[in-house]
This record gives C-alpha cells, structure tokens and sequence, in this order.
C-alpha cells in the first residue's frame, strides 16, 4: 500500500514541532514548497496520481490504541496536545499540485499546526509513486539482497560500537521496504536507538527519536528577527519540553551564528547539539573548543550527525569524537534507499508565514545552512540576512 499507513507515519519532529507550534503561535499561518534539488523530471500523469493519494489521506486518523502508546511512550506530549492529534484530519485542500512537462510544483498553504503535519508524509508519497510510475522500481534489487545489505550495516554499526537511529522516512524507496529494514537493522542490538518513524517505533516497540526542525527557527526569524531568532527558538523550546527532547539544531543561520546565541546557560541545559550540513570534522572542532570555551567537558555532551552519512563517513567521523564527545548518527536515505535506484534528491521547506496577529503579511521564511547548496527562500531575503549576521565578513 502506497502512502502514509496512518497519521504517525510521520517523524517524530513533527509531531513534537505541532505541539510547540499550537501552544506559542495557534494563529500562525504557514506556506510550503517543494524544491526538487536533483531537477529529476517527473513522469506525465504523476500529479494527477499525487492528489488522488492526497485526497485519500483525508480519512487517515489517530486511533485509540496509537494514543495510548504515545502517552506512555512519549510523556512528553501533553493530555490536551493527543486529544488535538487524535481528532486531526488532514486537509487536502491545504495542497497545491501543478505539472508542466516533467516539471513538478507543489505548495501546502494553511494554519501552522495544520500543515506542519503534511511534509514527512507528502515526501515519502513522492517519492515512493516516482519510483512506481517511472518504471524504475523495477531496476531495484532483489528483496534477498536487500535484506543481506541491511544485515551487513547492521553488523558494521555493532562491530565499530557505533550508535545509530534511522531518520530515512522522507525519501524512502518504499513503505513496505522501510518496514523490513526496520528489524534488519535491530540485530544491531543496543546500537540501533531507535528510528524516527512513529508508526514503526510503536509497530517494533522502538524509541521513536526527534527534536525541532528548521522551520521553527525560521518562524522565529520571520517573527522576531535574525539576530534573536536562534535564542528565542531555543528558549521557547525548553519552555515546551523542560529539557526532555535536548538536541538543538545548529545551522538554520550557520553554525558560527549559532554558537553565538548557544551560550553556558544552554549549552549545559541542552543534551548536545546536531550537524546536518556543512563539514563534519569541521563542526566537530568548532562544537568542542566551543563547549571548552564554555567551561563545559564535551565529554558529557553529544553531538548528532545527520548530513548525507554512509557507513565509512560515519566510522570516520566516530573514530575522531572517540574520547572527546558523545557521537549518535541520524541516518537517512543510506538506510532506507540504498536499493539500487537514484533516490530522488529533494525537500520540502516553510518559504514564508504570516506570523503577526490580525496581520495578512506574508513574512520570508529562509534558511542559511552550512552548505550553500542547501539555502532555501528568496534570495534577497538571503543576502539581506547574511549582512545582518555579518556572514560576509
């Protein structure tokens, strides 16, 4: 079956972005684009395949049972917070899907905690139908070796101690291949931390593992400005979770930017921090000698890769924070399409927001990463903050 299988089959990270986002801007509103970084040309007819799943995800609901596993699970989410997911529906009428050619658009409009929800979802749908209806799942492995691949990365992990969770539901091959992953991955014992899929963490009994996303410290941009934009986000954040959920995303405004608002009072009240773009061996200098500057032992801390890793990249950059920091690895589309098929190279990413009260504006929403390959929103937008932040210098 194509599609999501249900409302948590979802990343936790938006799950937990919703409930931030209902309990600090309920009137916010939000517009999403699809950027196919790759430029994969798309096959006649696939919209129309699109919105037909699309309207079908309309009658996806939370049930009972899912509710009771994430209040015990996940007490971090709040009694009034599960009664809001379990009557949510999606709104298909929140998307927009156009196809000229090969050329695919697509833009998701509406309240913030409405359409947060949509992006995980959507782009494994994607993702999944462009392998279907472009003939190329054929091209994909035998399940038999598929299986034998996902054991032997199991057995990589484990033999080099190296802790893991996987993060690949956005560009996955298919739902059915993220399922069987899922246990293949678990012979590596205590190494496999969990995965970021609800629905496949309450399926196998797993830790389901997320913290914020990019778009949380754009709004906050948008709302309040780029020079506050990282220490408001974080604060708001702990606000919400009281420490649990403790990795804080870096590079929304570049990692430099960062580590000018990440000062002792949170450097010791997060858990650590991660690193999804940019240079890894890079960051990894820059987060210690920022925590030593701190008077902070970086020993006690961890710091989460998540940028584009494979298993040599990941033994490489644990064989370098041996002794010297906590290392965890969010591991994505090397996990769940590593099939034999190009896996599509592509997000989705909030462009702008209204996030002023009885205010029609709509706002920039950007993100200046590490890896300028990875900026998203309007360029002017872009520059103009670089020189706020004094990126040029």
């Amino acid at each position: 079956m194509k599609g999501p299988q249900g409302i948590l089959d979802t990343d936790l990270y938006k799950l937990t972005m919703q409930q931030a986002v209902c309990q600090f801007y309920p009137r916010a509103k939000a517009r999403y684009s699809f950027i196919n970084r790759g430029e994969t040309p798309f096959p006649a007819g696939f919209a129309a395949e699109l919105s037909e799943h699309i309207q079908a995800m309309k009658e996806l609901a939370l049930t009972a049972e899912e509710k009771a596993w994430l209040a015990g699970k996940c007490t971090y989410f709040h009694p009034v917070y599960l009664d809001l997911l379990e009557s949510y529906r999606f709104d298909p009428g929140e998307v927009s899907i156009e196809q000229k050619d090969g050329e695919l658009n697509i833009s998701v409009e509406g309240y913030w905690y409405t359409t947060i929800l949509w992006e995980v979802p959507l782009m494994a749908l994607v993702s999944e139908l462009y392998f279907e209806l472009s003939g190329k799942n054929k091209d994909a492995y035998p399940q038999e070796k598929i299986h034998e691949l996902n054991l032997e990365k199991a057995r990589f992990f484990k033999e080099n101690g190296i802790r893991f969770v996987d993060f690949g539901t956005r560009r996955r091959f298919s739902y059915d291949n993220h399922r069987m992953l899922i246990p293949d991955l678990m012979q590596a014992g205590e190494f496999l931390l969990g995965t970021s899929n609800v629905h496949l963490a309450h399926v196998y009994d797993l830790t389901p593992v997320g913290t914020q996303a990019h778009e949380w410290f754009q709004f906050h941009s948008a709302k309040y400005g780029f020079r506050v934009a990282n220490q408001l986000a974080l604060e708001r954040w702990l606000e919400v979770y009281k420490g649990d959920l403790g990795i804080a995303l870096t590079d929304t405004f570049g990692t430099d930017n960062f580590f000018h608002a990440f000062d002792t009072y949170y450097a010791k009240v997060f858990d650590g921090i991660r690193q999804d773009s940019g240079d890894p061996f890079e960051f990894l200098e820059s987060a210690i000698a920022h925590y030593e500057s701190l008077g902070i032992d970086p020993t006690g801390r961890t710091i989460v890769f998540s940028d584009s890793l494979n298993l040599e990249l990941a033994r490489s950059i644990h064989e370098a924070c041996a002794g010297r920091v906590k290392d965890l690895y969010g591991i994505g589309t090397f996990l769940t399409n590593d099939v034999g098929v190009k896996p599509l190279n592509m997000v989705i990413k909030m462009v702008e927001c209204q996030p002023f009260k009885d205010s029609e504006r709509w706002v920039d929403a950007i993100k200046i990463s590490d890896d300028s390959g990875k900026y998203t929103g309007d360029m002017d937008t872009i520059e103009l903050a670089r020189r706020v932040l004094f990126m040029d210098d």
